[in-house]
């Protein structure tokens, strides 16, 4: 299924400002599908939450929001996130940047989301705001005259979109940019300008900002209500920073009396009482000062309830948040508190007298009513050990959300940079115990994925990541320990590993200062620091030869160099401007691959010097291209003009006709039958955009994702599983990383025209030079599984072999052990997916930590290396395999 492109409909003109509704996308069958199941490999947060929304007319109905990850809804049975906005494609990727959330709280299947991500030319996109009626299961969409910036700065005030709860049929929108305030009295089906609202905003962070980041209007930050026709707006100027209607919204007040100097990022009104939490700054990352106020509404008088002098602090305030259960009782956050760590302050008598989350004991000794519990997300404590007061892990930062339970007072969330925490136990502040904060992000994936890799041999993936730099993942479904360290890169921007040497990794990033690169000689699990160029000031692009003797690094700031010491040492290529790509070729451990605007470049003496193809490439788009391993000289680059293919190292490309335009291209193992690694591609085919996979080298495709599973702006980090036919890996812009695997055991790769047939060779990684025809053992079935042994290439003194465990049991598999005995003095010198030991001829294998479980009819493979003495090289027979349950 496809997402087609949406048909606008003018429902109304209002007041001459014009909102555009949008009936939900329809979709069309793609011309060929093979059904996934899409999962992400857990991370756990990873990135900023703005805001966590209860419904107050719903218990455990809960939403958050996120700056590039779209939204999400909590599912109160197993303490999950469930993500509302996967349907958002690469047309409006935009939409995953959400800069409201409003959930109704008279009929609660109805929630709103004010969307789009940057209000400069980066987003093509105007903003929208969404609607659903059935709790973010499915959407409708109006789109506005105006840009949302879901990731600009201010993106934690608010909420900026509010439904009126004595009159739920009216949905108010306070626009960034200028724009005003906004009001739809449908539903959210139509908006119009509020033309008497007398104040658009005029707080800009940096005028002088030439990169159109910085110097926006940040406009109105909030919408709140009190009693009936009763309305608060908090707008981003520090001289008129509070405005009330008590008609409807008909006229507008300043109010009176009010505080100035400050930003006011929050508004909640409790009772006859309506309290703002202010900054000097629309944040997040910054603010140094600021204040808390309480206005009584009947009295019409302002009370100073900060609990800090302003003299004695260096944060300012955000975070409010008031307990619905118990009148009075209130918390506040401090907006931005790097060091030693963030602060909550809690109240019970509407602000008179506060308390701290921690206190200062006699510096650096700090007394806290808290413990933190990290065990479920350890990599929290961000490989840190401190010197005190620090601790690890901290209690946050960007600390724009609190939120406390209105049907349970125990219960409070809160959102930081990094992820979102909770606690069950508030109250116990209040009786002189501590309370426990853990993480509460399960099913929340917000990383930027710059890189992914799947190698044949040790954990299924290794990631490079923004902001928390990547990791190992031995797992795909549990949250790793720690990420990449020592070295700690910053942002990971590249790695890459030796195809036939894969224990060798190399990583780059972009840390403020040196170190800007990693080795790891053990898979990448563990790193040490290389050595880099004068000059390095970003990661750029890495690229390690087959067999890891040559590497290939194009950081920022200087130009391209190669390494003959894996990393040790360093001497300027020739032939290559600075900047450019470089990728490895998979098979010929001395060629190279690099592209820079509108030129391909190979290297035939391990990066030493690059030559440029006569070959028009694409220049326009996202331009990724790879080799396939296992076949020497084998490239596929993908561009906006569509998935080019050369089979002489980049001499010559074939355009492949069927793909009018690429993203990025991967390749992992091939199908059953087939000689050539499926390749996959996230790209259009036949005006169908998507995710696809062809295992006949381009010739015909078959689409792997639908419109429900789209990611927003995805591929940019894509890998193809060398183990697992059918697996593939895709790396998106805020939501994480994926991993697909195939829900059928037959393809139909219908749809797609062919492409001149192609020349394809042995996925084998070493290259064969006298192979004998594969072989392939009997299959022997003992204990509830069945193992084929099979020999996919053959070399002088070695070859390489795979092995099939196949579940014949009725039940899943907890591990399985596969065992033979060689007859020709062959012994296994490397083994992937599996744990071998050889005593003398016997050889016994058992199941690695993430392959044992094997569903009922199900399969899973090991391959492995081995050396031979002599020319004979007999497949053992039998080939034994036991399994538990």
């Amino acid at each position: 299924m496809r997402r087609t492109a949406i048909e606008a409909t003018v429902l109304a003109l209002l007041g001459g400002a014009v909102a555009v509704a949008l009936a939900q996308p329809s979709t069309a069958a793609a011309a060929a599908a093979d059904p996934y199941s899409w999962k992400n490999v857990r991370i756990d947060g990873g990135g900023f939450v703005p805001a966590v929304v209860f419904n107050p007319g719903e218990k455990n109905l809960i939403y958050a929001r996120t700056d590039i990850g779209g939204a999400y809804r909590w599912n109160e049975t197993d303490q999950s996130w469930t993500p509302l906005l996967d349907w958002v494609g690469q047309d409006n990727w935009g939409y995953n940047g959400v800069l409201s959330i409003a959930p109704d709280p008279v009929d609660t299947k109805r929630v709103y989301a004010a969307v789009g991500m940057y209000t400069n030319d980066w987003d093509p996109n105007n903003g929208a705001i969404l609607r659903s009626s059935d709790k973010g299961a499915t959407w409708q969409v109006t789109t506005l005259p105006f840009k949302n910036g879901g990731n600009m700065p201010g993106r934690g005030v608010g909420e900026r979109l509010a439904v009126d709860p004595h009159n739920n049929k009216n949905v108010y929108f306070a626009a960034e940019g200028g724009n005003g305030l906004w009001r739809s009295t449908d539903y959210g089906v139509t908006f119009s300008k509020v033309t008497s609202f007398p104040n658009a905003g005029n707080y800009v962070q940096d005028p002088a900002d030439t990169n159109n980041y910085l110097n926006q209007n940040q406009g109105i930050g909030w919408v709140t209500f009190g009693a009936t026709n009763q309305i608060f707006v908090g707008v981003m100027d520090k001289s008129n920073p509070v405005y009330m209607s008590n008609d409807g919204g008909t006229t507008w007040t300043r109010i009176a009396g009010q505080p100035t100097g400050y930003l006011a990022h929050k508004g909640v009104v409790q009772g006859n009482y309506l309290f703002i939490a202010t900054s000097d700054t629309g944040g997040p990352y910054d603010g140094g000062a600021g204040e808390v106020w309480r206005y009584d509404i009947t009295a019409g008088t302002w009370t100073n309830i900060s609990p800090t002098a302003v003299a004695d602090r260096y944060y300012g305030y955000s975070g409010l948040t008031v307990d619905t259960l118990h009148p009075g009782t209130l918390m506040v956050a401090t907006q931005i508190s790097w060091w030693p760590d963030a602060i909550f302050f809690r109240s019970t008598d509407y602000g008179a007298t506060w308390t701290r989350i921690w206190d200062w004991n006699g510096y650096p000794s700090m007394t806290k009513r808290y413990t933190m519990d990290i065990s479920a997300d350890p990599w929290l404590d961000f490989n840190n050990n401190p010197q005190p007061p620090e601790t690890t892990p901290k209690l946050g930062w960007m600390n724009e959300t609190l939120a406390i339970d209105p049907f349970n007072s125990s219960r409070m969330m809160y959102g930081t940079g990094a992820t979102l925490y909770g606690t069950t136990n508030l109250t116990n502040w209040d009786a002189g115990s501590t309370i426990t904060i853990k993480p509460m992000a399960k099913g929340i994936e917000e990383t930027a994925v710059l890189d992914l890799a799947s190698p044949p041999s040790g954990a299924p993936l290794v990631s490079a990541l923004g902001d928390i730099g990547g990791f190992y993942h031995t797992s795909l479904d549990a949250v790793q320990a720690g990420f990449h360290d020592t070295p700690n890169l910053g942002s990971n921007t590249s790695l890459d590993f030796a195809e036939l040497t894969p224990t060798v990794f190399a990583r780059v990033g972009n840390a403020d200062a040196a170190p800007h690169i990693g080795i790891s000689s053990d898979g990448g699990k563990n790193w040490y620091q290389g050595q880099e160029p004068s000059g390095v000031t970003g990661g750029g692009t890495i690229a390690v030869g087959a067999d890891a003797g040559y590497m290939v690094w194009s950081p920022q700031g200087t130009g391209v160099y190669y390494s003959t010491t894996r990393g040790s040492s360093w001497t300027a290529s020739t032939g290559l401007p600075t900047g450019a790509v470089v990728e490895s070729d998979r098979v010929n451990p001395k060629t190279f691959y690099a592209y820079a605007s509108g030129k391909f470049y190979t290297s035939k003496d391990g990066g030493a010097t690059f030559t440029a193809s006569a070959a028009a490439m694409p220049t326009t788009g996202r331009l990724h291209f790879h080799a396939v391993p296992g076949v020497q000289g084998e490239v596929w680059f993908a561009g906006s003009t569509g998935l080019l293919r050369s089979t002489d190292s980049g001499a010559t490309f074939t355009k492949v006709a069927s793909v009018t335009s690429g993203i990025n291209v991967a390749f992992g193992k091939a199908a059953p039958g087939q000689s050539h690694m499926a390749v996959f591609l996230v790209g259009t085919v036949d005006g169908v955009t998507g995710v696809f996979r062809s295992d006949d080298a381009g010739a015909s495709w078959v689409r792997i994702n639908d419109a429900a599973h789209q990611y927003g702006n995805a591929g940019d980090a894509l890998a193809g599983d060398p183990r697992i036919f059918g697996r593939v890996y895709l790396g998106t812009n805020g939501r994480g990383i994926f991993y697909a695997d195939r829900t059928t055991t037959a393809t139909t790769p219908t749809g797609g025209t062919s492409s001149p047939s192609p020349t394809t060779s042995s996925p084998s990684p070493i290259p064969s030079t006298s192979s004998p025809s594969p072989s392939t053992s009997p299959t022997s079935t003992t204990g509830g599984c069945s193992a084929t042994y099979k020999i996919v290439g053959s070399w002088s003194g070695g070859f390489q072999g795979e092995v099939t465990v196949a579940n014949t049991g009725s039940a899943a598999t907890r591990s399985w052990t596969v065992g033979w005995t060689f007859t020709a003095g062959q012994t296994v010198t490397q083994l992937w997916s599996g744990t071998v030991t050889q005593t003398g001829t016997a050889v016994r294998v058992t199941n690695a930590g993430y392959n044992g479980s094997v569903a009922a009819g199900g399969t899973t493979t090991f391959g492995f290396l081995a050396s031979m003495t002599g020319t004979s090289n007999p497949v053992p027979s039998p080939i034994t395999c036991s399994a538990s349950g």
